[in-house]
C-alpha cells in the first residue's frame, strides 16, 4: 500500500514538473537568490571532487546544473523522473554540444536499482530539495553505495524540518506556512501548475543516520538561514545593501550550530568509505 502511494506521488510529480518544464528557467534563472544557491552549492561540492569526476545527479531538472559541470570538464548522467523536464535538458545539451560529456536517463530517484547507466561513478549529486519528493528516502539513500566508487562524494540538498526565515512568518500572520514543517510527518501538499503531489522534510540527522555504515560525514552547511528564501521576491533588488550584508554573514557562520540545519535548505556532503 505504501509502496503504491508513493508510486502515485511521484506520477503527480512528474506531470507538475513536466508542466513547468516550459517555464522553468524562465521563471528562476534571472532570481538572484536562486543564482546565490546554485553558487553555493557549485562551490561546496568542489572542495571534495576531483577535476573529470564522473557525477550522477539525481533530479537534474532542465539540467542548468549538468551543462555547467559539463562546460567545466566534468562528465554528467542527468537523471529526472520528469519526461518534461528531461525534454528541456536534451534540447539544452545539444545547444551546447555536450552531448560527450552529459548523458540523460529517465529514472526515479526510489528506483535506482534500475538505472541502466550503473557507473560505479566518482560523485552522486542531488541539488534544490527534489528528494524532498518522497516519503521513501532512506530507500533512496541506500542505494548509494552501489553506484559510488570508492572514496567516492555523495552531496545533496535538502530542506530540513525547521527553518528560521519560514517560522518567523508567524509574526505575518502566516501561520500555515510558518507551521508547515514541524508538523509535517506525513507530509505536506504541495502545487506546482495546478498539480498537487507531497512534499516530506528531513533533518541532516535522518541523513547522517542512514549513510553512517558506508559513508563519512565531510560537512554541512546551511542555503539560505541568514539570506532569505529565494520566494521572498526582489529582496536583493530592493535592499541591495542589506543582501549583501547578509551574504557575508551567511558565509562566515554557513557550518556553524545552529545556523548549518535551520536554513531553507541545508547542504550535506559525505565520502564513501575505502572499507565498510
Amino acid at each position: 500500500m505504501e509502496n503504491s502511494a508513493i508510486t502515485i506521488n511521484e506520477q503527480k510529480t512528474a506531470t507538475a514538473f513536466s508542466k513547468q518544464s516550459i517555464v522553468f528557467d524562465n521563471i528562476y534563472s534571472q532570481n538572484t537568490i536562486v543564482n546565490y544557491k546554485r553558487e553555493r552549492v557549485r562551490n561546496h561540492l568542489l572542495q571534495f571532487i576531483k577535476p573529470g569526476s564522473s557525477i550522477l545527479e539525481l533530479n537534474s531538472g532542465t539540467g542548468e546544473d549538468a551543462s555547467w559541470f559539463a562546460n567545466n570538464g566534468y562528465t554528467v548522467h542527468a537523471t529526472d523522473i520528469s519526461e518534461g523536464m528531461q525534454s528541456v535538458l536534451q534540447k539544452k545539451i545539444k545547444q551546447q554540444q555536450l552531448e560527450k560529456r552529459v548523458t540523460t536517463e529517465l529514472c526515479s530517484f526510489t528506483q535506482l536499482e534500475k538505472l541502466k547507466a550503473k557507473g560505479p561513478y566518482d560523485v552522486i549529486f542531488s541539488n534544490f530539495a527534489g528528494l524532498n519528493c518522497t516519503g521513501d528516502l532512506g530507500k533512496v539513500l541506500q542505494s548509494f553505495p552501489a553506484l559510488l566508487k570508492p572514496g567516492g562524494i555523495v552531496t545533496l540538498v535538502i530542506m530540513p524540518e525547521f527553518c528560521l526565515w519560514e517560522t518567523s512568518l508567524l509574526f505575518k500572520g502566516k501561520f500555515k506556512t510558518a507551521l508547515r514543517r514541524p508538523f509535517s510527518k506525513k507530509g505536506v501538499k504541495a502545487r506546482v501548475e495546478g498539480e498537487s503531489f507531497t512534499c516530506w522534510y528531513y533533518n541532516a540527522s535522518f541523513v547522517i543516520r542512514n549513510l553512517s555504515v558506508h559513508f563519512k560525514l565531510l560537512s554541512t552547511e546551511g542555503l539560505c538561514t541568514i539570506v532569505p528564501p529565494s520566494y521572498i521576491e526582489h529582496f536583493a533588488e530592493r535592499y541591495p545593501k542589506l543582501y549583501n550584508w547578509l551574504k557575508k554573514k551567511e558565509e562566515k557562520y554557513k557550518s556553524a550550530w545552529p545556523w548549518k540545519t535551520t536554513g531553507d535548505y541545508y547542504i550535506i556532503s559525505f565520502q564513501k568509505k575505502s572499507r565498510d
